[in-house]
């Protein structure tokens, strides 16, 4: 696989007086494209491999080592692959060779007890994602693929246990017994006004007595029995936050309680609840959101049939957040800095801020900003919730049940995806996102 020659080289770049020795690795199993990548480039890039003249399944590369000891792999053809007849082990990242380099006589190598001769070719793609940095400077994203057939065979298994569970398993265990309120966020009341309750029984004492005028807004709701399913997807057909769950003891269905609000949320704890024990019923939830078709992301260089995502500054109109709100029919937008790095977010809850002692009565929307109105309407929210409830951010590389199981969590409408370090918004992920991929 590799030779090294004895010829070694003083590190110019490096520490002073490091050793550095010329190595070559070898791949001979074929291939038409063939890089190596390794504990000596921080596994941050990837190091084309030629074919060898008059070999043309033979690829070969030299790279210089220090002494040490080294773990490598090969990326053939969009796959991470290792050599089955060099030692290898299992790590954190996978399956990887290992090199042992000990031309240095005061050098004691630190050896991982598992170290092995392989017995097979083991394609291991699922346990290493990562961006790689190819010889050519470019950026390459390596992430696991993902078939039709798995999308269709995890939607297939969502459905099935949520068509085999009903409203009444949201209801906590003291709902089960009464009628309680309950904690709504201000876009949950936005969604259930007074008048539409009364619309709602007015259409429900309509049903009992008969027909008669046509009722102008249908009362979205559901029993305690219906399928989990079913409720999910009236969520989304509505566009609505939460469906009213309610239940009558009398026969014609008169004076109807309140049980509880299921949500999508709600929902989706049911199904992080139940696959958390049995994940490998349905791996699609270990693959990060960056390679699964959920949310909305900033288009890539060249991309032009993707979504845009909206996006303002601190220094927008509040006319121009308002009308963005509608155009991207979205119920929330990040806001940013110039380098599209998060500071906030202006959804449209913060509206109902501007109706605080009448406010809207003596601003002017084209001239007060974005951050003068969230900083106007701050009062109602405490100074900690504004950042950890309200700019609820995940990275790319977050698995897909960690992403639901955030967005599981009470208030939390949805997740801006930024970038490790510099936050700067890569896509949005919301609720109905998960489901809209769940339930198509």
């Amino acid at each position: 696989m590799f030779s090294s020659s004895m010829d070694s080289a003083r590190d110019t770049s490096g520490v002073a007086g490091t050793v550095l020795i010329p190595m070559r690795f070898v791949w001979p199993y074929g291939g038409r494209s063939v890089y190596l990548s390794g504990s000596f480039t921080r596994w941050s890039e990837l190091l084309q491999m030629s074919p060898v003249e008059g070999c043309p399944t033979v690829f070969q590369v030299i790279h210089s080592l220090a002494p040490g000891y080294h773990q490598y792999k090969f990326y053939v053809d969009g796959e991470w692959r290792h050599d089955e007849h060099q030692p290898y082990i299992s790590g954190e990242i996978g399956i990887v060779n290992t090199v042992l380099l000990a031309t240095d006589p005061n050098f004691v190598p630190v050896l991982n007890p598992d170290i092995a001769s392989g017995s097979n070719m083991d394609v291991d793609n699922e346990g290493f994602r990562r961006v790689v940095r190819l010889t050519d400077g470019t950026l390459s994203e390596v992430l696991p693929r993902i078939s039709d057939v798995d999308v269709q065979t995890s939607r297939q298994r969502i459905s099935a246990f949520l068509s085999m569970r009903t409203a009444y398993e949201l209801l906590p265990e003291s709902g089960k017994i009464g009628s309680h309120g309950s904690n709504l966020t201000e876009e949950e009341l936005e969604t259930h006004t007074i008048s539409a309750w009364k619309e709602g029984k007015s259409y429900l004492n309509r049903q009992n007595n008969g027909p008669g005028a046509v009722f102008p807004r249908r009362f979205i709701h559901a029993g305690p029995y219906d399928n989990l399913k079913d409720i999910a997807v009236k969520i989304l057909q509505n566009e609505v936050s939460t469906v009213p769950v309610i239940h009558s003891s009398s026969e014609d269905g008169s004076f109807p309680q309140l049980l509880h609000l299921a949500s999508l949320s709600g929902i989706l704890k049911c199904i992080c609840r139940y696959f958390r024990h049995c994940s490998s019923s349905l791996p699609i939830l270990q693959l990060p959101i960056c390679a699964i078709p959920v949310g909305t992301w900033l288009p890539k260089i060249g991309e032009s049939n993707r979504r845009p995502l909206a996006m303002l500054r601190p220094s927008a109109s509040v006319t121009s957040a308002l009308n963005l709100l509608v155009q991207a029919q979205v119920s929330s937008i990040p806001i940013v800095d110039d380098n599209d790095s998060l500071l906030d977010i202006y959804c449209r809850s913060d509206i109902t801020a501007l109706a605080k002692d009448r406010a809207y009565t003596h601003i002017n929307l084209d001239e007060m900003t974005v951050q003068q109105a969230l900083q106007l309407g701050q009062d109602s929210y405490n100074p900690y919730e504004l950042r950890s409830q309200r700019c609820q951010m995940c990275l790319r590389s977050d698995s897909l049940h960690k992403v639901m199981e955030r967005l599981a969590n009470p208030g939390v409408r949805r997740l801006i995806i930024v970038e490790a370090g510099s936050k700067r918004v890569e896509g949005v992920v919301s609720l109905s996102d998960i489901f809209k991929f769940f339930l198509g």
